[in-house]
């Protein structure tokens, strides 16, 4: 039998060791970026789908469910598309596709028009449809069914690897934190990934009904702000509470005794 007991009094965000901390810091800082970067992203691509600034419930029903009123090429005008392009332009276009999008119309006159407003984008970047031709252009023309099966499975499964390991870092860097009441720090640990389980969920559900949308919203807030609070927690601990020469404990171990384990008690090792 021997005691065990941890020598690690430095396992804490402010006593950690100095290139630990860069470490931390610096991925901290990338991660802070790419997550405002990531929500801007969404304010510029769904934030528009209905064509108003600001993400709405609109926007996600837009996104996910489609508007079965009109067109994909439509929906894309009046929405993400809405400031590419000339009002002249848009009509033209919009007036084709009602009329069926004939190939007469295309051949004469309307690939000019594309052509003039549209190839910038679509006939350069790879992964989107190219307006020089006649068949991606029609295929645009069909009821806006929302995002696809195949789209769904691709981004949800990008999403849920992607984010959690994100997520993952993050909570790590953070159970390392001091003063922050147990209960609390495994509620802020959890949060982020069932969020974005009922966010990556919500899209499904919403491409079934739009009655779903609140809750991709409600997912998005949701890891968002417990995100924000291990981001802004750690960087804290790091950088300010650091500076005041207290040695804290063993931020593990603290948690460790808050449930009731006394490691001053014999244990067997192995």
């Amino acid at each position: 039998m021997k005691t065990l007991r941890s020598n690690m009094v430095w396992l804490n965000l402010p006593n950690m060791p100095t290139p630990v901390k860069v470490l931390f810091i610096g991925y901290l800082l990338v991660i802070g970026l790419g997550l405002a970067m990531a929500g801007l992203q969404i304010m510029l691509t769904h934030g528009m789908a209905d064509g108003k600034p600001g993400l709405s419930v609109d926007d996600i029903v837009y996104s996910y469910y489609g508007d079965k009123n009109s067109s994909k090429m439509e929906s894309m005008l009046n929405g993400p598309m809405k400031t590419m392009g000339t009002p002249e332009s848009h009509l033209e276009i919009i007036k084709w596709v009602r009329n069926g999008s004939p190939q007469a119309e295309w051949d004469t006159h309307m690939k000019a028009v594309f052509s003039q407003n549209c190839t910038q984008c679509h006939g350069v970047i790879p992964g989107i449809p190219d307006f020089n031709k006649f068949d991606d252009v029609k295929s645009m023309t069909k009821v806006n069914e929302g995002a696809t099966i195949q789209s769904l499975t691709r981004v949800s499964h990008i999403h849920l690897f992607g984010i959690s390991f994100i997520f993952f870092i993050m909570g790590f860097i953070f159970s390392f934190s001091v003063g922050v009441p147990r209960w609390l720090k495994i509620v802020v640990l959890m949060f982020p990934f069932g969020f974005l389980i009922v966010d990556v969920a919500s899209w499904w559900l919403t491409k079934w009904s739009p009655h779903f949308a609140w809750l991709t919203i409600i997912g998005g807030i949701g890891y968002s702000l417990a995100s924000t609070f291990m981001w802004f927690v750690s960087m804290y601990e790091m950088l300010i509470l650091s500076r005041n020469g207290k040695i804290y404990n063993n931020a593990w171990e603290n948690d460790m005794l808050a449930w009731g384990i006394d490691l001053d008690e014999p244990r067997e090792e192995g």
